[in-house]
């Protein structure tokens, strides 16, 4: 049953990922092309769908959070260890945990990249105008 859940969740972590990557792959590749231009932007979009399947896959199946299922744990009764049970209601729980798990990982992976964008987009905005501008200190 714990293999069953632990497939389940690695399945679900993935389809919501991907679909984070779907909606997330052309606005990110857009900021990509304006930073840092188009003809390395494709290499770093590539990496940037590959982060954010990793982050995650990483963030919505938790195996420390998983092991409660197969390692017996003194759960305050008699001073007896046991197993948690895999039932209906831990099921939809776990299936939960491992949807929002994957979506506050990416969350947390687009903010640090739309912080970082945000920064060098004014980089390269300000160095534009600077360049547009005509040179005021130039001798006559």
């Amino acid at each position: 049953m714990f293999v069953t859940l632990l497939i389940v969740t690695f399945i679900v972590a993935l389809v919501v990922s991907g679909t984070v990557v779907l909606i997330f792959s052309k606005p990110v590749g857009r900021i990509l092309q304006r930073i840092v231009g188009e003809d390395i932007s494709s290499a770093w979009l590539t990496y940037m769908r590959f982060a954010m399947l990793v982050v995650g896959v990483s963030g919505g199946v938790r195996i420390f959070e998983l092991e409660r299922y197969i390692t017996p744990q003194n759960l305050g009764c008699n001073n007896t260890n046991r197993v948690l049970e895999l039932s209906t209601d831990r099921w939809i729980l776990e299936l939960y945990r491992t949807i929002i798990g994957s979506l506050e990982s990416i969350a947390w992976l687009l903010l640090v990249f739309f912080v970082v964008a945000l920064i060098a987009y004014v980089i390269v905005r300000f160095a534009e105008l600077r360049r547009s501008r005509p040179n005021e200190t130039a001798p006559l």
